[in-house]
């Protein structure tokens, strides 16, 4: 589907069910110079709407980020686009990966590729570039932190769901950036503490080690200029929250649940109540 056919089955309000799948499904996906993405718009889309960006997990694809129905159609019943990229190729396997550690660099410029994704999207559906929260699982959950950390004025805001960074961590990160990182307390794909994924240890030279999660917080309350102990606690049926409400940076939250490597249910309503909060 080009611009011209999607501007005018917005005009025309075409859609046969409550969104209208653009670049998604079973239509291609919007090209632009160093990959695709996919796309998806709620049936009243407002100029100057706001986006989820969400990055799959190792394996998948963009395409496969909007057969998450629950997600997806929660963000789009109060007015977000969701945008969906996809990944670079497997070698040698299907789906999709990122490359997302500045010390194993891939055949893209991934900050670069999801920057086009942001102002592609912003210009071709009248979205805002300034109000898009930038969203991942698992490795698509790490890419996010590692934007986050490296770029932090790129998005609105990060919300990255079992996923972090790697060893060997970042010393440190180029400035501030608003962050809600979700976990599962029993995840052990990507636990909290870090995984060793290759070698005889985590010295080991060569060695694939994830990173702890606890050590990244600790990172992101200096990037964010954040005291050492949370300031705000709650907690419901589903999550654990910790927020540190005394940064002079960015705010910062943690949202713990007791389950495994997954995106839990309620998530995007909670992310998405936490983003439209950095507005107020």
């Amino acid at each position: 589907m080009n611009l011209k056919t999607a501007t005018l089955a917005l005009g025309l309000n075409l859609a046969a069910s409550p969104a209208l799948a653009l670049c998604g499904g079973a239509e291609p996906a919007c090209e632009i110079p160093g990959g695709s993405y996919h796309a998806e718009l709620p049936e009243d889309l407002a100029e100057g709407a706001p986006a989820l960006v969400f990055l799959h997990g190792w394996g998948s694809t963009g395409a496969g980020t909007l057969t998450m129905r629950g997600m997806v159609e929660a963000a789009l019943a109060r007015g977000y686009a969701v945008i969906a990229p996809d990944g670079i190729p497997r070698q040698g396997r299907g789906g999709r990966t990122w490359a997302f550690h500045p010390d194993r660099p891939g055949p893209r410029d991934e900050a670069a590729f999801l920057r086009a994704v942001r102002d592609d999207a912003a210009a071709r559906f009248g979205l805002d570039p300034e109000r898009m929260l930038l969203a991942g699982f698992s490795i698509g959950g790490s890419m996010v932190s590692y934007l986050a950390c490296d770029a932090p004025g790129r998005f609105a805001g990060y919300a990255p769901v079992a996923g972090s960074f790697w060893r060997p961590h970042p010393e440190g990160c180029a400035g501030p950036a608003p962050l809600l990182h979700t976990h599962g307390w029993r995840d052990g794909t990507v636990p909290l503490e870090g995984r060793l994924l290759r070698g005889e240890s985590p010295e080991a030279p060569g060695a694939v080690v994830q990173g702890d999660v606890w050590h990244a917080m600790t990172l992101w309350r200096a990037a964010n200029g954040c005291r050492l102990q949370a300031g705000a606690f709650e907690s419901d049926e589903t999550y654990w929250r910790k927020r540190w409400t005394n940064c002079n940076g960015a705010p910062l939250e943690m949202a713990l649940f007791d389950g495994g490597h997954g995106i839990p249910p309620g998530w995007a309503e909670m992310a998405l109540d936490w983003f439209e909060g950095l507005a107020e």
